[in-house]
């Protein structure tokens, strides 16, 4: 099986944000989540790989393949195109959120804004914690 990449890592988590993030905004916003995250977790951000900034893990084990892993509870990146929200884990009421959520596009497994302006924060901190929630209960 092959090795699975993204895991944590020993990189500067400001630092990156400082010179992954291309703009202004997105700098910004990144330091907003970086708090916000933390808060809602309770866990110091981590990098995992090159470019997603992860708060807490847990260990999965697919239903479908052999596949398994660690992978954070919640997580986000600034990519160029849009910050990916990593807060979606398909929880009961998190459709229902999405509704609500304001401005995004849906990824397979994250969630696509282009500002942290365009969503709801109320919103996203519920599908935060409802994600971390369900993760705990599922993978306890």
């Amino acid at each position: 099986m092959a090795e699975i990449k993204t895991r944590p890592v020993d990189t500067d988590v400001h630092e990156f944000i400082r010179t992954f993030a291309n703009t202004e905004q997105k700098i910004a916003d990144s330091f907003t989540l970086l708090k916000l995250m933390e808060e809602i977790t309770g866990y110091q951000p981590v990098m995992w790989g090159p470019s997603i900034i992860g708060f807490g893990s847990y260990h999965y084990k697919s239903e479908r393949s052999r596949q398994e892993g660690d992978w954070p509870l919640a997580g986000f990146s600034p990519r160029k195109a849009a910050i990916s929200l990593y807060v979606y884990a398909g929880a009961p009421g998190q459709d229902e959120m999405l509704k609500e959520l304001g401005k995004y596009k849906m990824g397979k497994a994250c969630i696509y804004v282009k500002k942290l302006a365009d969503i709801r924060q109320d919103v996203l901190i519920r599908l935060i914690q409802s994600s971390v929630d369900y993760l705990r209960k599922k993978y306890s």
